[in-house]
């Protein structure tokens, strides 16, 4: 099992916060640095220096990191037109000499969206956009050099775009499909994605969700075992009781909210045996999701300690 970094910046964070933790994980042995995308605060409390845009973010450590591979668990479909975002990525992952993954998804944080003017439609719509999302940027990186991409669909029209920059990657960067939709995520999870992600939720969940996603490979005629399945989870470990409970404080939940499905808390023996039941449900990676940027010593425990015993 390969443990990530996960971080959530619009819970506030500059950008050098950030590149101190995406370091600290490339010198802890971390296989990946991951933040969210989001453009305000998610809940209550003081949101410091606000969020920060999350590929002009990911390019800059793209150039001040040199191993770990970077990402978003997951960009929002209705922050950006795909043709755009293809661009972006495919820039950034240069800028990384191939280092990059795409998360995407349809969006969820009506409030953000209310905030900064960014149009907000219903679910089916942005479920609708979001695979039209995914078609235009695959179509856009897999488009020989030297030819033109062109795509009608019932959102976005684009004639006879040149289809570049390209990706370092080929044929292409990961993409990742995360969610708990019974139908549409499962389809576009087996269409479209390298791996797929369920967050915060315990093992029964994750069970449901992961036999949706492998009944719909099948029906699609892919093989469910090409697929890479993770879970993301809130984490707070110490080496001994006092710190674990020092790190859960700083999380602003209950050891039994994390316990509950949403992470795991305590231990660092006591979280291999939490994370145990995932590895069961055939989990390759976990997403840690650290929320004190400033506990950098947390972060390379779980580099360090945890990733020795997972």
């Amino acid at each position: 099992m390969q443990l990530r970094v996960f971080t959530e910046p619009q819970q506030g964070a500059t950008y050098d916060d950030l590149l101190r933790v995406a370091r600290t994980a490339e010198d802890a042995g971390f296989d990946a640095f991951f933040r969210s995308d989001h453009l305000a605060r998610i809940g209550a409390g003081d949101p410091g220096p606000g969020s920060t845009e999350a590929w002009l973010t990911l390019g800059g450590i793209a150039r001040e990191t040199s191993r770990i591979r970077l990402g978003t668990l997951v960009t929002s479909a209705t922050f950006r037109l795909p043709g755009l975002l293809a661009i972006a990525v495919a820039q950034v992952d240069q800028m990384s000499g191939g280092r990059v993954e795409l998360g995407l998804g349809s969006g969820w944080y009506e409030r953000e969206h209310e905030a900064y003017g960014v149009p907000f439609p219903s679910v089916g719509e942005r479920f609708d956009r979001l695979e039209e999302q995914f078609e235009i940027v695959t179509g856009l990186w897999s488009t020989p050099p030297g030819t033109r991409y062109s795509f009608n669909g019932q959102h976005y029209t684009l004639t006879d775009a040149p289809a570049l920059p390209k990706p370092v990657q080929q044929p292409r960067p990961p993409l990742i499909v995360g969610g708990k939709g019974a139908r549409r995520t499962p389809m576009l999870a087996a269409r479209f994605a390298d791996e797929y992600n369920v967050a915060f939720e315990g093992p029964e969940v994750c069970r449901r969700q992961f036999d949706r996603v492998r009944a719909a490979c099948e029906e699609s005629g892919r093989d469910p075992r090409s697929l890479t399945f993770s879970v993301a989870q809130t984490v707070a470990v110490g080496r001994d009781d006092a710190e674990a409970r020092r790190r859960l404080e700083a999380t602003g939940s209950s050891a039994d909210d994390l316990r509950d499905g949403h992470g795991v808390v305590g231990t660092v023996s006591e979280v291999v045996d939490q994370l145990g039941p995932f590895a069961e449900l055939g989990v390759s990676r976990v997403y840690c999701q650290v929320l004190d940027l400033g506990d950098l010593d947390h972060v390379e425990l779980l580099g360090g300690d945890l990733a020795a015993q997972i």
